[in-house]
């Protein structure tokens, strides 16, 4: 019988039982394993660690724990105060691109109006939101941190909000991506780019009454959708204008 002492910091202290919040745990174990598998049996996903110091030295995942070990584990926030010298966290996507899982459909709808590349379906099972994590490069964003514990997902980020007001802004500002906004590039309804057409040439697909009244139009080069400045228009810039606005601590 073996035993090591975990702290986990900051928001990590979200993913534990409420006894296990702020204090040190004492793991009681039989069999070595990697500080990668500890750290998820204790209910903190892998891609929410940043670094990992155990006895004063910074180590990655593949370290296997040992008795009388004392480790700490932090996420990246912890990079205001420490700078490790290892990081267990992959390198930075050089395309900044996601995938959502069912639960976070009104986000998906946000990240698509601020020109963000980002892929939804309401049927995409597990796995096929992993793979689709791995094979393409994308962020997975989630609501299931069991989802996050998957070997497959390296790039992934739970998300801590319900409301999807407050859950735009809080991966705006994990991912730094505010510099970033593009809005009015992407269908809301499929993620396709939009591109400038002809009014002649779509004049028939849209009210007449939008007819006589707007001359510039949108398509969806990918499901034929076509977008113009009605009146959820306005709707829509406010919204991207309060996104703005939130960075500015207006």
């Amino acid at each position: 019988m073996a035993i090591a002492y975990f702290y986990f910091h900051a928001e990590l202290n979200h993913f534990l039982p409420r006894h296990h919040e702020q204090v040190r745990i004492s793991h009681v174990f039989e069999e070595k394993a990697s500080i990668k598998d500890m750290i998820e049996s204790l209910g903190v996903p892998h891609p929410e660690v940043d670094s990992i110091n155990v006895n004063g030295e910074y180590v990655n995942f593949s370290y296997i724990v040992s008795d009388g070990d004392t480790i700490n584990v932090y996420p990246i926030s912890a990079r205001n105060v420490i700078i490790p010298s290892v990081s267990v966290l992959p390198k930075p996507l050089s395309i900044i691109r996601f995938v959502l899982d069912i639960h976070l459909g009104k986000l998906a709808t946000s990240l698509r109006l601020l020109g963000f590349d980002t892929l939804y379906r309401n049927d995409y099972e597990d796995d096929k939101l992993a793979q689709i994590s791995s094979s393409q490069a994308r962020i997975l964003l989630t609501r299931d941190k069991g989802l996050l514990m998957r070997s497959l997902v390296t790039h992934g980020y739970y998300v801590r909000n319900t409301n999807p007001q407050q859950q735009i802004l809080e991966v705006l500002q994990r991912f730094d991506l505010f510099e970033l906004i593009s809005p009015f590039k992407r269908c809301l309804r499929c993620n396709g780019l939009l591109e400038s057409v002809d009014k002649q040439s779509i004049i028939e697909q849209v009210p007449e009454k939008v007819q006589s009244q707007v001359d510039e139009f949108q398509r969806c080069q990918d499901c034929d959708r076509i977008y113009w400045k009605g009146s959820h228009y306005e709707r829509l810039q406010q919204f991207i204008d309060g996104v703005l606005n939130s960075q500015k601590g207006e």
